[in-house]
């Protein structure tokens, strides 16, 4: 079981600042020489790419977890197993 969900939009986030700090890297280094607007367009696509695949994640877990609930509550009521004094 894991301990936590997975968030697609945080790893997409993470990858493209790690592809950031390698392109400054290489531009520091003088192994290639970047714009400063591949930068900017890199972090905005990224961005982008990032908030579509958190909002595919949000919808696909709240999918799932109506689905999840919807099967739950095909039993009987908790208050009909008797275990709750009824007032």
């Amino acid at each position: 079981m894991p301990r936590h969900e997975f968030r697609p939009g945080r790893a997409v986030a993470g990858l493209v600042m790690l592809a950031l700090a390698a392109g400054y890297a290489g531009d520091a280094a003088e192994l290639w020489d970047a714009p400063p607007q591949f930068f900017i367009a890199v972090l905005c696509g990224g961005l982008g790419a990032a908030a579509c695949a958190t909002l595919i994640g949000y919808r696909m877990r709240r999918r799932r977890a109506a689905s999840s609930a919807s099967r739950e509550n095909e039993g009987a009521p908790a208050s009909s197993s008797g275990s709750h004094a009824m007032r």
